[in-house]
């Protein structure tokens, strides 16, 4: 007979922190140029993974860039964070106009979160309506916070405001799935949620084929059949590459940022190109949601991580955040890179993976 009676959980079960290790290392440099740098800078990034060959794979196409006078130039092309609320209405038309009114006095609601906040700014209110619900994405600019909980309060404080003017709307949720947080969409691209980076560098056609082991032509065929038409094949979300996801985790935890956010944030393109000088390669997330302040980055192995990549030692808003989006995008390029040469050519990758495995196991 199975007794009914319900087993209390220990309170260790949800009071107890314990801290789980991840293998970390240092990987580079990166020789870097872009705004976010002083001229060229060379720049180590540490990388917290199981994957270990990760190391390696990201090592090779950071000696490319040490092979090149401007290495990989990173450029932040936009950078907002946003929240979605959802408020009902009677019908359309009530949704239609309240719509209209929140638009006419955006001014007034800028001002109410600039008044609130010290970081926040209120830069857009995209709205959205399906029958009588409307749908409100507010975008932000957060500073050097990646912003979720900041806008999370500004956006509560502007749903407050806008249901005190009594325009025929009702409370729905302060999130209402169209931000979009933690899940692959395609309005995060289109309309801007994080930071959109391109990180770049085109390589001579010598130091292609003696180091990468392949040749232009080879990379730029790979891009187009596996990562957009391979991609295509599968169904992927505005997202063309092989492994962005790799690399963004493993910065992610070594950096302290919610990795959850890899699910948006390796969306994202591979671009290739076999021109006179060289192969042209890049890659552009248009959705990295990063931070340099916030939940996570007190910790003390983060703050000497960040200072060792010159973070912290900026005094405009936003600009130590931005280094650390083009240190991201940098070291996904090189690991793309590495891996899509690698793949040009049969059995090279798993032979890779054997021999730096086993060497592992050797020096264990």
């Amino acid at each position: 007979m199975i007794d009914p009676t319900p087993i209390e959980p220990s309170k260790s079960t949800y009071n107890d922190t314990f801290s789980t290790a991840v293998p970390t290392r240092w990987v580079g440099p990166l020789r870097m140029t872009g705004a976010a740098f002083d001229g060229v800078e060379e720049v180590d990034v540490p990388l917290a993974t199981y994957e270990t060959p990760l190391w390696p794979s990201v090592g090779r196409g950071a000696k490319i860039s040490r092979m090149l006078t401007s290495g990989i130039t990173a450029t932040v092309h936009d950078e907002r964070m946003t929240r979605s609320v959802l408020f009902t209405a009677s019908d359309a038309g009530a949704a239609q106009a309240a719509a209209d009114t929140i638009a006419a006095r955006f001014d007034e609601l800028a001002e109410i979160v600039t008044a609130g906040s010290r970081y926040a700014q209120l830069i857009e209110a995209h709205p959205e309506i399906v029958g009588n619900l409307l749908f409100v994405r507010f975008a932000y600019l957060t500073g050097d916070a990646s912003g979720h909980n900041m806008t999370t309060a500004a956006s509560d404080t502007l749903m407050s405001t806008i249901l005190s003017w009594n325009i025929g709307l009702s409370y729905g949720s302060i999130s209402g799935n169209f931000c979009t947080d933690k899940k692959a969409t395609a309005v995060n691209g289109i309309l801007g949620r994080g930071k959109k980076v391109t990180a770049e560098l085109i390589i001579p056609h010598d130091i292609v084929e003696n180091n990468l082991h392949t040749t232009a032509d080879q990379v730029v065929q790979l891009v187009v059949t596996k990562n957009y038409v391979g991609s295509n094949v599968a169904g992927a979300i505005r997202s063309a590459n092989a492994h962005f996801a790799n690399m963004l985790l493993a910065f992610y935890l070594a950096t302290g940022q919610d990795a959850a956010n890899i699910v948006e944030g390796s969306q994202g393109f591979v671009w290739a190109e076999n021109r006179a000088e060289g192969l042209y390669f890049a890659v552009t997330l248009p959705h990295l949601i990063v931070g340099t302040v916030g939940n996570g980055k007190h910790l003390p192995y983060i703050e000497e991580a960040m200072a060792r990549m010159g973070i912290g030692q900026r005094g405009e808003p936003g600009a130590d955040s931005r280094r650390l989006a083009s240190l991201i995008a940098a070291s996904v390029l090189a690991g793309e890179l590495s891996l899509l040469a690698a793949q040009t050519n049969p059995g090279e990758l798993m032979e890779a993976h054997v021999a730096y495995e086993r060497s592992q196991a050797q020096a264990e």
